[in-house]
């Protein structure tokens, strides 16, 4: 129905002083005023009645499809006609006033609800009674049932297996080195792991437990204590779905689908269950979503307190989810474009002052930027404060930083580097470790003894400074000689006597670069073993010529080979298996002082002739320690490739995923042992998978209607099924492309956060289709309702045993193997 036209009288005022003549006449036709009962005679308008003009309709369209091809806004007839509104109907725009600047009409929406997300309610009175609070409070009861229901799933059975299971052998170790404040390296973030470590330390644990994958827990480990406060986090995923699904503005009716597919999805469940990152990940994964959804549902009323505590929230949940696995960058992506997209509209609304998208700009670069990054640094600040002793990580940082480690001896070390005296040499690229050497050769090239550069510490990594073949060794009882800048010198290994050595072979990776080898012995050897040291600069003395003499840990150095001309450098190329998958050393024939992985500095020494240093020389400023640590971790989890001369049974490749190619054992397959099965409720999976698909297909019909002038929905009820799409769809997207570029190994749990994007698009297709759609009645919804909540559960029912475990000869649980992939059997 189109809505009543409506004129306004300007007739002469009662009681004016002044004739209709005082007035410029018009001739206006004459019209049938409205009575004194018109709805409109309350606003002082006067409705004006209009004759309907019949237009003919074309042979091929019927009235029905003509009405709905008209737009649906209101008419304009030799100019704007405005429609009455009262309270109870808003209008969705209002004209928009460009002052003369265009001579187009151009609308923008209403200053009022959002066009989507979750519906505008006014705030309820407060409550005088027990009644009214528990009326205004009845639709929490919903997710509180849910959380009780995920207490006994998360928590049932959670002790049931006595053994290490799968990475609780990585985590569980690293929460030990927390309680025992011993430095370690890890690829992932420390937030996770400190947390892992609070775990233990509210369990009771005393950090005294090494976690070797699948031995039995001691007694005195409360290890299923501590997988409780893991669970936590998965618990807590529930209810965050419901409510996330809220703020969407999804029907009740899908709410509760989106919470009973995050309850009981098999994968989800079995992951929350142990002494794992991946629980915390998926905990602030979800809060990121909900308080994306919740700030968006503020947006009606910038800059209020809601408003900014929701975009805060949104920031905090950006900075813990990427302090817990660098893959909570990919929901920060998501956040990005989200913002991308608001401060693009905001910065097209021409009403909005310049002072205002200044602030607008302000506020998500200071709540959605610099509020994670702060974050994210106090995670490693904290992380620095608690492991201040000498730990098996040592090697990773630089020497300046374990000068200041408690148990370390670097700074009590002599300060002077002289002739004589045995060194550890630390590459200063980011990531770099100690010059190394062992008596296995290399298998290509020159076929001489491996050097290498080794993370962890080791009599290997020890090396004799002498001086040239023909001059006089150190004398124990003659004058010390110091070593200097430009000083040519023989760097002799300690444990083989050979000495560091390059010659025009190229190096096995680097093919560009020449080999370094270790050649000879205490008498043989050639002029192939002279390295030139060249000072770069020094940390504490500043420029090179401020260097005196060379100092151990602040002094950083070039080694030049003699004759070759070329620079020591370890680049972080790693080696094959026949180097241990060590980095490698070559010589580079390019002169480039800016690059840092030809610096070294001098971080143990042994002399006995020189005095023991000054521990309070010796600081290493917070910042270079978090960007060192970050640059490391980078650089090995890129390391972390898949092996070609090993199999890895565990490891799925992304394509594998979608669809639930293949799970992941999680322990050991023998009959005596209880059995743990990473898969997900195949239900779930592929119905979330099926409507990313789907969505694509029903976005590309829409479209075309559009194009051809069909309204299917109204424009709120657009904006609200594109605003739900755009964050199920580029969320998934977002957490699962980049694991298909990635040379990276993986595993099927990488899919668990992209998972919960599939979850939102499902629920937000049945919702949109069937359970909010006009077609069907509600005896039609409720049984399609039903019937995809049963199917849930009843999935979930027949594959439980997978996180709960299961005991006995794998083969006797039959019908576990819906797809031949699967390798639940022992066949």
């Amino acid at each position: 129905m189109k809505p009543a036209d409506v004129a306004l009288n300007f007739g002469t005022p009662s009681g004016s002083p002044r004739t209709s003549s005082d007035f410029e006449e018009l001739n206006y036709p004459h019209h049938h005023t409205a009575t004194s009962n018109s709805p409109t005679g309350s606003l002082g308008w006067t409705a004006v009645p209009r004759r309907e003009e019949e237009l003919p309709l074309p042979h091929y369209m019927s009235e029905d499809t003509a009405r709905r091809r008209v737009p649906r806004a209101p008419a304009v007839d030799g100019g704007e006609t405005f429609v009455a509104q009262d309270e109870k109907h808003p209008m969705d725009y209002d004209v928009y006033d460009d002052g003369g600047k265009d001579v187009y009409a151009k609308m923008k929406a209403a200053r009022g609800p959002v066009g989507s997300g979750r519906l505008r309610r006014p705030p309820a009175p407060p409550p005088t009674t027990v009644g009214e609070l528990i009326q205004q409070n009845l639709e929490h009861i919903p997710p509180i049932i849910y959380t009780l229901l995920a207490c006994w799933t998360r928590f049932h059975k959670i002790g049931k297996s006595g053994n290490v299971i799968w990475d609780e052998a990585h985590f569980g170790k690293f929460g030990s080195h927390y309680l025992k404040r011993e430095f370690y390296f890890d690829v992932h973030p420390p937030l996770g792991k400190m947390l892992v470590g609070l775990a233990g330390l509210l369990s009771g644990y005393d950090g005294s437990f090494d976690f070797k994958s699948g031995e039995a827990y001691p007694e005195h480990v409360p290890y299923t204590a501590m997988r409780v406060i893991m669970a936590t986090f998965g618990v807590a995923m529930v209810p965050l779905g419901w409510y996330t699904a809220v703020e969407l503005g999804m029907s009740w009716r899908a709410c509760h689908l989106v919470a009973l597919m995050v309850l009981f999805d098999v994968a989800w469940l079995c992951i929350s269950r142990f002494i794992l990152l991946d629980s915390m990940l998926l905990f602030f994964t979800f809060t990121t979503v909900f308080c994306l959804s919740k700030f968006h549902n503020q947006q009606y009323h910038s800059f209020s307190f809601d408003w900014w505590m929701w975009l805060a929230m949104t920031g905090i949940s950006i900075g813990c989810v990427t302090s817990v696995k660098w893959v909570g960058l990919f929901v920060t992506a998501l956040v990005g474009l989200y913002t991308i997209e608001d401060l693009w509209d905001k910065f097209g609304d021409l009403k909005m002052p310049v002072r205002d998208q200044i602030r607008h700009w302000g506020a998500r670069i200071g709540c959605l930027i610099v509020l994670p990054i702060l974050v994210y640094m106090a995670s490693f600040k904290l992380h620095f404060l608690i492991l201040n002793h000498s730990g098996p990580g040592d090697a990773q940082m630089s020497s300046l930083f374990q000068a200041n480690l408690v148990g370390n001896d670097f700074a009590s070390n002599p300060l002077d580097v002289a002739f004589g005296s045995k060194v550890t040499l630390k590459n200063m690229g980011w990531g770099g470790g100690l010059l190394h050497s062992h008596v296995q050769t290399y298998p290509v090239g020159s076929n001489q003894q491996q050097v290498t550069c080794y993370h962890y510490k080791d009599e290997n990594n020890d090396w004799y400074i002498t001086p040239r073949w023909g001059e006089p060794e150190p004398d124990a009882e003659g004058p010390i000689r110091f070593l200097q800048d430009g000083d040519v010198i023989r760097l002799r290994h300690a444990a083989t006597t050979r000495n560091l050595h390059s010659h025009p072979i190229p190096a096995p990776v680097t093919k560009l670069n020449h080999e370094v080898s270790c050649y000879g012995n205490l008498t043989i050897g050639d002029e192939h073993d002279y390295w030139v040291v060249e000072v770069v600069d020094d940390i504490k003395r500043g420029k090179k010529n401020n260097v005196d003499k060379i100092h151990s840990l602040t002094t950083r150095l070039r080694f030049r080979h003699q004759v070759l001309g070329c620079y020591l450098r370890a680049a972080n190329a790693i080696l094959p298996q026949w180097g241990f998958k060590q980095v490698e050393v070559s010589c580079e024939k390019e002169n480039n002082p800016g690059d840092v992985h030809t610096y070294w500095n001098v971080e143990s020494h042994w002399n006995d002739r020189l005095p023991r240093g000054n521990t309070k020389f010796y600081r290493s400023p917070f910042l270079r320690d978090f960007w060192h640590l970050n640059v490391a971790m980078m650089t090995s989890n890129n390391a972390l490739i898949p092996d070609p001369d090993k199999e890895d049974i565990l490891a799925s490749k992304p394509l594998d995923w979608p669809f639930l190619r293949l799970g992941l054992r999680m322990c050991g397959w023998g009959d005596n042992q209880t059995k743990y099965y990473l898969l997900g409720t195949p239900v779930i999976w592929w119905a979330g998978t099926t409507s990313l698909v789907v969505s694509l297909l029903v976005l590309a019909v829409y479209l075309i209607r559009m194009q051809r002038r069909y309204a299917d929905m109204e424009p709120r009820e657009w904006d609200h099924f594109i605003y739900v799409g755009k964050i199920a769809f580029f969320g998934w997207f977002l957490h699962y492309f980049p694991f298909m570029i990635m040379g990276r190994v993986t595993y099927v749990h990488h899919y668990l956060p992209t998972l919960y994007f599939s979850v939102l698009m499902f629920a937000h297709l049945v919702d949109h289709f069937v359970l909010t759609s006009k077609r069907f009645s509600e005896k039609t919804k409720w049984i399609v309702f039903g019937a995809l909540s049963f199917t849930i559960f009843a999935c979930f029912w027949w594959f439980r045993g997978l996180a709960f475990g299961m005991d006995g000869p794998i083969n006797e649980h039959w019908g576990l193997r819906w797809r031949r992939s699967w390798n639940i059997y022992n066949d």
